[in-house]
């Protein structure tokens, strides 16, 4: 079965930034270029072209037309979604590798963040996600196990922990903070960074209508990520 128009088109713009014939800021074709091409609708090349501008892969600019981003990965400060989903959204493949998956103490600024006595027993869970084969972030997360007591027994690599918490404990709310850090010489490595690239650290914690779910550090290379956001006035 041949796929939707919109879909080809695109599969289409994906396909020539990644054989770098469309560099960053590269201007596309017009939507009405890409109808004629394709044998559809305007608003079929306009429906292909607006969720790679949502993706972070194009970026639109009034009276000028529509153009290559710079080939970073982006996730947006408004919500809070899961990071396959987010590559995939792009067309790029994704993978992760499971560090560690075990039951630890918590420290001080862990048990704050949950709302648990210092001390006690909580799930961590380690992971490097990738995009293209190359990592764009460790997660680093904590999670009570109080509100998910099979936590342990997941497969994190068939399923992102974000999508495991967002369906067993439905998020009510969420709190984030960034920062500009230096990554150690363990998370360089499980990054694959050398020692001066300037790294964004995402520290967030997630709640259900049952209290505080999880408390994760997301560390990200600078030169392969960047944040964005979008505000209607």
């Amino acid at each position: 079965m041949s796929k939707a128009k919109y879909h080809q088109i695109k599969m289409h713009i994906t396909a020539k930034i990644e054989q770098g014939l469309w560099p960053a800021h590269q201007r596309l074709p017009s939507e009405n270029e890409f109808a004629t091409q394709f044998n559809c609708s305007r608003m079929t090349a306009r429906r292909a072209v607006t969720e790679l501008c949502e993706a972070g892969v194009l970026v639109r600019s009034q009276g000028l037309g529509t153009f290559v981003s710079e080939l970073k990965s982006q996730s947006s400060m408004m919500a809070i979604r899961n990071i396959a989903d987010e590559i995939m959204q792009r067309g790029h493949g994704y993978s992760v590798t499971q560090l560690q998956l075990q039951r630890i103490p918590a420290d001080a600024a862990t048990a704050i963040a949950l709302g648990l006595e210092e001390g006690v027993s909580v799930f961590f869970s380690l992971l490097v996600h990738a995009e293209q084969g190359e990592p764009i972030q460790l997660e680093e997360r904590y999670v009570n196990p109080l509100l998910i007591p099979e936590y342990l027994q997941q497969d994190f690599q068939a399923q992102t922990p974000h999508e495991y918490l967002s369906r067993i404990a439905p998020l009510t709310q969420g709190q984030h903070t960034v920062e500009a850090v230096t990554a150690s010489p363990r998370q360089q490595q499980q990054l694959a960074i050398d020692s001066t690239e300037p790294c964004l650290l995402i520290t967030r914690r997630t709640w259900s209508s049952q209290g505080a779910v999880s408390f994760a550090r997301l560390l990200h290379p600078g030169s392969r990520f960047r944040l964005g956001g979008q505000i209607q006035i």
